[in-house]
C-alpha cells in the first residue's frame, strides 16, 4: 500500500467520534471478541463491523461558507428531489404551498451528524412518531418517523428541517431546544442508520443544487435567501 493510500485511510479513520457512537462500538468490539474465541473467520467479520460502525459515527470537522442569507446541507448524502410549490409537516402549522422542499438520502456510509442550515433563533420542534419506509420513499417525509425544526434569522425569514428515519434508522437525536441561538453549520443531532433530511426554502430562495448532486452537510450551499 503506497503513503498517499496509508494516509487517505488515516485522514477517514482518525477523525472525532459522535457521542452517541461509542456505546456501539463498544458492543461491536465485545461481540467481536466473543467471535475472535468462536474461531478466526467470525473475528475476521465481527472486526470489520466494528471498524464500520466507527466510520459510521465519525464527526469530521466542517468548514461552513460564510454568509447570512446562505442555506447550507444539513446533512450529507445526495439530493433526491425538489419539489416545488411544497408543504411542510402539517404539524407545524405552517402555511400551505409557499416553500421549495429539497430532499437529502443519507445511506449507511454517510455522515449522519446533522448541522444546522442558517443562523437564527429556533423557533418551534416537534417529534411525530411515525412509520420506518424507506427513506428514498417520497412518501417518508410525510409518514415516516421525524423530528422537525423552524430556525427564524434575524430578518425574519423562516427555514425549516426536518430529520427523518429510514427503514433501518431507528431513532433521531436532536440537542435542539425552542428559543436556541444557533450558527449555520452547527452541530445538532445524529440519526441512526440511513436516514433522510428534508428542508424547507421560502419558495423565493434561489436554489443552488440539482437533484443527484452530492451534499457535505455543513459546506455545501443548497439555496440562498
Amino acid at each position: 500500500m503506497s503513503n498517499n493510500h496509508i494516509h487517505d485511510l488515516l485522514k477517514v479513520v482518525l477523525v472525532p467520534i459522535h457521542k452517541e457512537g461509542f456505546k456501539f462500538i463498544l458492543i461491536f468490539s465485545f461481540v467481536t471478541i466473543i467471535f475472535a474465541l468462536m474461531s478466526n473467520a467470525l473475528g475476521t467479520i465481527g472486526l470489520v463491523l466494528t471498524l464500520w460502525c466507527i466510520f459510521f459515527f465519525r464527526d469530521p470537522e466542517r468548514f461552513t461558507p460564510k454568509g447570512e442569507n446562505f442555506i447550507i446541507s444539513p446533512a450529507d448524502g445526495v439530493i433526491n428531489l425538489i419539489e416545488q410549490n411544497a408543504t411542510p409537516p402539517s404539524e407545524l402549522g405552517l402555511a400551505n404551498n409557499d416553500w421549495t422542499k429539497i430532499s437529502v438520502f443519507l445511506n449507511v456510509f454517510n455522515v449522519h451528524v446533522n448541522r444546522t442550515p442558517i443562523s437564527g433563533t429556533i423557533t418551534k420542534i416537534h417529534y411525530q412518531p411515525g412509520k420506518f419506509l424507506s427513506a428514498n420513499l417520497e412518501e417518508a417525509s410525510a409518514e415516516n418517523e421525524r423530528n422537525s425544526a423552524v430556525v427564524k434569522t434575524k430578518n425574519g425569514a423562516q427555514i425549516v428541517f426536518v430529520q427523518v428515519a429510514g427503514l433501518v434508522a431507528r431513532r433521531i437525536i436532536s440537542d435542539l431546544k425552542e428559543g436556541q441561538e444557533v450558527e449555520a453549520g452547527d452541530r445538532y443531532g445524529i440519526i441512526r442508520f440511513g436516514s433522510r433530511a428534508d428542508i424547507y426554502l421560502p419558495k423565493t430562495s434561489n436554489v443552488k443544487v440539482l437533484v443527484g448532486q452530492t451534499m457535505v452537510g455543513g459546506e455545501t450551499v443548497i439555496g440562498e435567501l
